[in-house]
Formats: structure tokens, C-alpha cells, sequence
């Protein structure tokens, strides 16, 4: 059966408000950890995680940095409207540059209140800066926000790191806490980009990357800068109706080349948006094999594009195909979109596992883990309710290997 004719209600659940993690655990390696294979499910702690991965894996975590991306302004009258910063406005996907800009910059946004918006420009005022927002165009799901300030050598990062707060995810129901700034974040977080975390990550603390490397536990990173959209249920009947949203990824040649001298060894991707960005590779691969005469826009992932395209090449040859697309157009870094969709019967191409936390009921990330365990999720998570483990991104999680 095509993916577009899945009932979303069969992936549904009833999660229990009490089950919804509010706050994380005083340390990060101490939440549960799920052990699912060859359809047997174990408990253990994420502190143990290293005896349950065989020696020689590889691990890809994805290190993406959550920007503070909620601002606050007030209008003349005192109304207090928030612009949530999405993802930068226009062509640009290097999102380091579009964070080191000066002077001025145009985002796509979500603005809370925005019918209270009645001036034309409102200000945040620091004692260190000046910081204007004015509404330049909408979408259909978006706001085009310009922002300028003064003085105006401050990069956006800076702006964001003084004025903004951080983006928990909404379920959580409460404001952020001075907790979040660092536990909302994972410890190898470098490329500033994201407005949600990659939360299979917030468990890994010092002494599990310790016990990986003890064991000759590799790991590899890649970028994929987790948008708003991934806490976007699907209301539609089936999911030829829902529109996956689309992230962008940044995957230098070095990482490609380890993925494809390791496809021997057990690749383990920490985080759905891991498994997103190198199961994109595998298809960017597979049109790069197609026509090297490709441009970058061409080689972007729409999101059918892994039921429709040919899936006859082997994982080594797509990536070898991509490889040799990224040397004849002389590029180190691959920065572009992804809107693939993984969900039954997508087989996996690239990784052999999954660890990830439990996610929301109707959610594409279940879809995810659907498509990666087939059927088993419903007996995961109902033992998993069933054993008190603690759900979404404040949660315990799971090692998922695939059937």
C-alpha cells in the first residue's frame, strides 16, 4: 500500500497527562531506556546504554543548537505580543551566516496576538541595544518579520542570546525556567539553528561518551535544524492530505565518506532527525546516480520522493553517487532541504537503529517509529505506559533496532 492512503488512526494512542515529563530528571543518564529486538523488550537506564550497542557501531548525533527564538514586545498600549523566529526568510540555508549577520535580517515567524499588531514597527529596548520588528509580508503558515537594530556590529546570535527565550515545546504547558537553558540542550550542541531540541540526545551525558569510546563506540555528527513543524500533528484522514514540513541539513563530504566506509558495522542513529538527514542521503544519492548533471535544488528531498523514486541501489552506491555529485560541483558541505517522510512500509536504507523518546499520539515522529519496529510500536508503547517511563521531550527514551 502507498503511505498516502495510511489511516492516521491507527496510529494513535491514549496518553495520560501525568505521563507528559514536565521537567528533566536531575541527571541527564539517569532516565529509562527501552531495549527493543527481534520483537523482545528489555528495561535499562541510559547510563548502561553502551552494553546494549555491539562494538564497532556508529553513532550519528545530530548537533544542532535551540536558538532562544521567542521575543517579547510590547505595543504603545502595553499588549504584549510574542514573534516565535521559525526559520530565516529567503534562499539562504546556511543558517551559521544567516546567524552572523549584522544590522538586519527577515524571518518567517508565528506571532502571538498578532490582530493586537497595530504599529507599524515595535521595540525591544535593552540597556545594550535597540531591537525594531516590522511585519513585511505573510505566508500562508507564517509571518515575514524584518528585524533591525542598533548598534548595529551586534551579530543576530547576540541578539537572539540577550533578548530571546527559549522554545520548550508547548505541551509542556509552562514558561521556560532558567533550567531549560541548559537542559533543552544537548552537551555536543554547536551549529546554532533549531527551534525544537533533538531530544534522543538531551540523555547523553560525559560518562556515556566515555563508555562508547571504551567499547570502540564511534560517532559522527551531522546538522539537521529541527523546525516547529515537527510538533505538528496530522489532522487529516490519511497522509495524502498532511503536508510534511521541511528542514534543512548540513552534512560535510568527510561525514558521507565515514558513513559509507562504515555501512558494515551497525549505524545507529541518536534522534528521528538523525535518521531523517541520512536516510535523506541515501535518496539524495539515488538522483545524484540518476543525472550528475543535477543542481543542489534538484537533489532536495520532496516529501514522496522515497516511494516514488527507484530504491534498486544499494546504500553504497547511493552514497558513492553522491559523493562523486558533491566533488564534480567542488562542494565540502551538503546544505539543503528535506522533506522526506518515513513511515510504513518504508524499509530503512542507511541505519540498522533507532534511539529516540516516546512521542506523541498522531505525530509523524510515531509514524517514524512505525515505519523502523512495523506493528510492534503499539506493544513498545503500552509497556512502556504500562512500566511508567516518562513521555516526549523531557522523557525516557528507547534503543530501537530494526526488524
Amino acid at each position: 500500500m502507498h503511505p498516502k492512503h495510511l489511516q492516521i488512526k491507527n496510529f494513535t494512542y491514549d496518553l495520560p497527562e501525568d505521563k507528559i515529563a514536565k521537567y528533566p530528571l536531575p541527571e541527564r543518564d539517569l532516565s529509562k531506556l527501552l531495549i527493543y529486538r527481534e520483537g523482545k523488550i528489555e528495561n535499562a537506564i541510559y547510563r548502561n546504554i553502551s552494553e546494549y550497542i555491539p562494538e564497532n557501531s556508529l553513532l550519528i548525533f545530530n548537533n544542532t543548537k535551540v536558538i532562544l527564538a521567542r521575543l517579547f514586545f510590547y505595543t504603545s498600549t502595553g499588549v504584549k505580543i510574542e514573534i516565535f523566529c521559525l526559520e530565516p526568510a529567503g534562499e539562504n540555508k546556511d543558517m551559521a551566516s544567516v546567524m552572523s549577520r549584522t544590522n538586519s535580517v527577515r524571518w518567517n515567524c508565528m506571532i502571538g496576538r498578532a490582530s493586537k499588531w497595530k504599529e507599524k514597527i515595535l521595540e525591544h529596548k535593552t540597556d545594550n541595544f535597540i531591537l525594531s520588528a516590522e511585519i513585511i509580508d505573510r505566508t500562508s503558515d507564517a509571518f515575514v518579520i524584518e528585524f533591525n537594530w542598533t548598534p548595529e556590529q551586534l551579530s543576530f546570535a547576540e541578539i537572539l542570546d540577550q533578548a530571546g527565550m527559549m522554545p520548550i515545546p508547548p505541551y509542556l504547558k509552562r514558561d521556560s525556567e532558567e533550567i531549560d537553558l541548559n537542559r533543552y540542550q544537548t552537551l555536543y550542541a554547536k551549529q546554532e539553528g533549531s527551534v525544537a531540541a533533538p531530544t534522543a540526545g538531551l540523555h547523553f551525558a560525559q560518562t556515556i561518551f566515555e563508555k562508547l569510546k571504551a567499547k570502540n563506540i564511534s560517532k559522527e555528527e551531522v546538522t539537521l535544524h529541527v523546525g516547529a513543524g515537527t510538533f505538528k500533528p496530522v489532522k487529516s484522514e490519511t497522509m495524502q492530505e498532511h503536508e510534511m514540513h521541511a528542514e534543512v541539513i548540513d552534512v560535510r563530504r568527510e561525514t558521507i565518506q565515514n558513513i559509507l566506509d562504515s555501512l558494515q558495522q551497525n549505524i545507529i542513529a541518536v534522534g528521528t532527525t538523525s535518521l531523517r538527514t541520512i536516510e535523506s542521503l541515501y535518496w539524495m544519492g539515488v538522483k545524484a546516480k540518476l543525472n550528475l548533471e543535477f543542481s543542489l535544488e534538484d537533489l532536495e528531498i520532496k516529501q514522496w520522493d522515497a516511494y516514488e523514486l527507484s530504491n534498486k541501489e544499494t546504500a553504497a552506491d547511493a552514497l558513492q553517487s553522491l559523493l562523486i555529485w558533491m566533488k564534480k560541483n567542488d562542494l565540502s558541505r551538503l546544505i539543503c532541504k528535506t522533506q522526506i517522510m518515513i513511515v510504513p512500509p518504508y524499509q530503512l536504507k542507511i541505519a540498522n537503529a533507532l534511539i529516540t523518546n516516546f512521542h506523541q499520539p498522531n505525530s509523524t515522529l510515531l509514524l517514524l517509529v512505525a515505519a523502523v519496529v512495523s506493528d510492534d510500536w503499539k506493544n513498545i508503547y503500552m509497556h512502556a505506559l504500562k512500566n511508567d517511563f516518562r513521555f516526549l521531550s523531557y522523557g525516557d527514551g528507547s534503543l530501537l533496532f530494526g526488524k
